[in-house]
């Protein structure tokens, strides 16, 4: 039976002393929401990763990297290597994230050797997948989604596989103030299911968490959750604040 998960992604926000505080605050709102069947998971900043590790009762929260490199160690000036990340105590990492791909040129052959590096290192992944407004206006939003699934993952066994949560992102509801529709969020994550079924069987599909990521919060959180193929979200700016979070959490916890 595949997991309900709510991911938070901090992005690039919250000094280090600023991040310990919020993770305390949702692992004790978190804690006390009857969540047992929710993996609940904070994507934080590389700097906050080995602190907050150490303030969140792993058995409430588990801890994501934002990023990793895309080689085991080196001359790689400003890179964090996924022993790095799980050196921390981390058990995640998002990769494949629409502002990685758009602002820093990532492309599936960079992440085909990033989800290498990360499952190399037992780190779980949470592995991005979304269309831009201009190709969703095109009709091209399934082709686009396909291929970065295929060219992305495609490569793992189906072991391996099991260690990938897909976040559907459409990356023009992201920051925007527009979500996609329940449905939309709905026809997508299906369209998803039966990619990963076609590659992989029906049971691992049926297996595979897969996230909404567009603009999700406290006030849309339940509508999409009821959806079949919707098996929880990554969440951008209300996980910055920990009420916030933790009713989108019971949101989940409640379908």
């Amino acid at each position: 039976m595949r997991k309900k998960i709510v991911a938070g992604n901090w992005k690039m926000n919250k000094t280090l002393q600023e991040g310990i505080e919020l993770a305390k605050e949702v692992n004790a709102k978190v804690k006390g929401l009857n969540a047992s069947q929710v993996k609940v998971i904070i994507g934080t900043p590389f700097i906050h990763l080995a602190e907050v590790t150490k303030q969140v009762d792993p058995a409430v929260v588990s801890v994501a990297a934002q990023n990793c490199a895309t080689e085991v160690s080196g001359a790689f000036t400003g890179e964090i290597s996924a022993a790095m990340v799980a050196s921390t105590g981390s058990q995640y990492v998002i990769l494949g994230h629409s502002e990685r791909r758009s602002y820093y040129g990532e492309t599936d052959e960079i992440l085909v050797k990033k989800v290498a590096r990360a499952l190399e290192n037992k780190l779980e992944v949470i592995f991005c997948v979304g269309e831009v407004l201009a190709e969703r206006e095109a009709e091209k939003h399934f082709d686009v989604v396909k291929s970065q699934l295929v060219n992305g993952l495609f490569n793992l066994s189906a072991d391996e596989f099991s260690h990938i949560v897909i976040a559907y992102e459409p990356v023009w509801a992201i920051g925007t103030g527009k979500t996609a529709t329940s449905a939309q969020a709905q026809e997508m994550h299906a369209f998803i299911r039966k990619v990963v079924a076609e590659k992989y069987g029906k049971e691992v599909a049926d297996n595979t968490s897969i996230l909404y990521g567009g603009s999700c919060n406290a006030k849309n959180a339940d509508e999409l959750f009821a959806n079949e193929d919707v098996d929880g979200g990554l969440i951008g700016g209300a996980s910055l604040k920990a009420e916030d979070f933790s009713i989108i959490v019971a949101a989940r916890a409640k379908h």
